[in-house]
Order: C-alpha cells, then structure tokens, then sequence
C-alpha cells in the first residue's frame, strides 16, 4: 500500500524548516528510521528519519524548500500490516500524544513520526492567524500580535514578522540609529577584486539577530577570574578513564557543568530571568544549563538539563552525547531550547580570555578558556600552576558587580578544591 510521510511535529516552538538536502531518490528502498531529509529550523539543523520503510514512489519536496508540519515529504509503498494504521486511525489524540510523552529534551521516537504518516487521508487543518510557536513568540518578546500585519499566505502572521517587530521596540528604545541597525550600506567591491555572495544559514541568521537583541537590550558587565586547576587536572586524568568506559569524556567543561549546577542553588539570581513589562523577576527552581557547541553551520547550545540532579559522571556521558548530536545534525530543536545559564569553553582552541554576550531572557554566562601553566607565588616561592581564565558576564540589571563577583569566587574556589564537589551530590 502507498502511505505518505509527513513531516512530524518538531518542537512547540517550531512549525517549519528549510531543506537542506534529501537523502534518498525515487526507486530508492528505505529502512524504517532511515534520514530521508536534512532539515534547518531556527534553531538547528537536523535529518528526519522515515518511520516506514518500503520503497520511494514519490518525492514531493526539493532542496531550498520551507515545509511546514504536516506536509508531505514524500510517498512510500510498503507492506506494512494494515491492522496497525486501523488501530492508530481509532485515536481521537493528536498525532503527538498516541505514544508515551516525550522527556524534555528527548529526540522524536518513530512511532510518533508513524502516527503523523497515517493520518494522511485527513483533511489539512485550516491554518490560524498565528499558530501557537509564533504566540509564544510574541509573548517571549513582548510583541503585540494585534499590532502585526501577516506577510503569510492569508495573512498569516509569521515568527519573521514578530521579531522584526521585536527588533523595532528594542531599537527604539535604546535610541539606536539605523545604520547601526542594519549597517551601512556596503561599497561596491567587486571594484577592487572577484568577490562572491553566499546567503546566511538559518543557524547563523538566528545566531547574528539573537546576539544583536541581547547586545543592544541587556547592559553587559563582565567580571574575570582565575581558577589554580592543578589539583583538578589530576582528578581529571585519575577518573578520565573510568568515564570514558561509561560512554563519556570527563572534561573541564563536564565538571563545570557540576560546579555551575551547585553555585547557580547558592546565588539564585543567576537562575533568573528578568521581565521588565511586569517589573518582576522570574526565579526557577529549575537547573538546566545550556554548552555551547561549534559547528560547521554555527555555534549552537544544547541543553542539560536537571543539571543538579547528575553526577559528574553522568554529565560527562550526557554531554558527550548531546555534543556528538548536535555536530551530527542530530540535535531536535527541543534539545537546544529551556536553559537558564550557559557555558562557553574555547580552551579547546586557543585564546587568554573573551567577553562572551548573555542568551538573553538569561541573566548570565561562564566563559572559559585555555588553562595555562604559570608561575605562582606559593608564600614562600614560586611553584608552577596550571591556571584556568574564566570570565563572567552578566545581566547588570538584576545583578550588581559584588554578587558578580561573588559567584565566579565561588566557582573558582571549588575547581581549586576538588573534594569540594564530594559534598555537591552525585557519585
């Protein structure tokens, strides 16, 4: 029988993307779970696994097409067993909620993707003015939806037209100029040599227009540090192996992600978010920090979350995962959303220090870089040190330079002590 493959519901926040490729030709014969597309969103770029298999009698997309949830991919003859479409046709749930929830953060099972595929005899839903992500949207970034005009089909109003709107209010407010807005316009250059145009990928557009809200919108403080990480670095090499055995990597960055669960219980206001409408602060009572991850398609951030229920070994595991992921293209949109804190480690390449800039509505973000063995004055003489530089920058409004301080103390002393992270949980 033909079944047609729908694209599945990728995340709350997120109702469309862009094809990057498609993996498989007509004629081709398909494994159940097998990638069928590379898809870009706002938020990552991923590949779409099939949740049939058979053979491919139709492809009804193309590269550089935007496709919405729901629509179809492509179709596919299979001898799947009827009785199993029957019984799922029976649900009066939504395609989402046939099967057991997913965990936050969880990547899409096949049976969901089976569940949108066998509903392709119903009716497309009539589209809404706005559907639920771009009122989430809105709401995240104080944007009236009354206030829009739709640029969609019918008028629909799409997640560009809020934060266009969003970019207005913020610009506005700040009194920035236009040209700093947009930029001045740009001089012919191809006057002086060849040059070549390349359209931004989804990811860095996103990146470039996240980064600009946080500049312009948060007053930046950023405070440095250093961290004495000889004693750490010997725990690290004494337990590497016995995470490595787990599935894992015990880096500065995983125990990091211990340290920084542990600090963000002590000093709450770094586990906030500021909502300046309301002249509230939104406290979480929620550890989820976010690692930010180099990619060929730009930096992206997954999630991990629970961060203060985990060990260190278990962060280890995790985060090596999560990073495997997201270089592979793995990485759900719903993995890389909900964090309240971030870390950043360019150790791994180079550099002294760096101000990195706060993924605003958080209040705050840990930048790390290359450990460097220095001399120290001990009292007595000079010993060699392995010294880690660490820079914090933060949310001025919510938080003042002594709490700044304060914190990334904090984390300092307890990479210095690592006995200290005993006392913090887990193994």
């Amino acid at each position: 029988m033909t079944r047609e493959i729908r694209l599945p519901e990728i995340s709350e926040n997120v109702d469309s993307g862009e094809v990057i490729e498609v993996l498989v030709s007509e004629g081709d014969t398909i494994d159940k779970d097998q990638s069928i597309v590379e898809l870009e969103t706002e938020k990552a770029a991923f590949e779409v696994p099939s949740p049939l298999g058979g053979k491919v009698t139709e492809i009804a997309v193309k590269k550089g097409d935007t496709i919405r949830v729901g629509q179809v991919i492509l179709k596919i003859e299979t001898q799947e067993r009827e009785d199993r479409e029957k019984e799922e046709s029976t649900q009066e749930k939504k395609p989402s909620e046939t099967t057991a929830p997913r965990k936050p953060g969880e990547a899409m099972r096949a049976e969901e993707t089976a569940a949108i595929a066998s509903k392709e005899s119903a009716p497309a839903q009539e589209p809404l003015p706005a559907s639920p992500a771009v009122r989430r949207k809105a709401r995240e970034l104080g944007v009236d939806l009354r206030e829009l005009e739709g640029t969609g089909p019918g008028g629909r109003i799409l997640a560009e037209d809020v934060e266009k709107r969003a970019k207005q209010i913020i610009t506005s407010s700040q009194g920035t100029p236009t040209g700093a807005r947009t930029g001045a316009p740009l001089p012919d250059f191809s006057r002086w040599g060849e040059t070549e145009a390349k359209p931004m990928s989804g990811v860095r557009r996103v990146t470039a227009e996240n980064v600009f809200r946080a500049w312009v919108s948060v007053p930046h403080v950023t405070q440095f540090d250093r961290a004495d990480v000889t004693e750490l670095e010997r725990f690290r090499k004494k337990y590497a192996k016995r995470v490595e055995d787990a599935g894992g990597k015990l880096t500065v960055t995983s125990i990091l992600l211990k340290v920084c669960a542990s600090a963000l219980k002590r000093f709450p206001r770094f586990n906030a978010s500021l909502d300046m409408e309301k002249k509230e602060i939104v406290y979480k009572k929620y550890i989820h920090i976010g690692v930010a991850v180099d990619t060929e398609r730009g930096l992206l951030v997954p999630v991990i979350r629970h961060a203060d229920q985990k060990g260190i070994l278990e962060l280890s595991v995790e985060l090596t995962e999560l990073a495997e992921k997201t270089r592979g293209k793995k990485i759900t949109p719903d993995e890389l959303q909900g964090g309240n804190f971030t870390i950043s480690n360019l150790g791994g390449i180079g550099g002294e220090n760096f101000s990195p800039i706060v993924y605003a509505p958080q209040v705050a973000i840990l930048g790390v870089s290359r450990a460097r063995m220095e001399p120290v004055y001990t009292g007595d003489n000079f010993a060699p040190r392995l010294m880690l530089p660490l820079a914090l920058s933060y949310d001025h409004r919510i938080i003042d330079g002594a709490d700044g301080i304060r914190f990334i103390r904090w984390i300092a002393e307890t990479l210095e002590n690592p006995l200290m992270l005993v006392f913090e949980g887990g193994e």
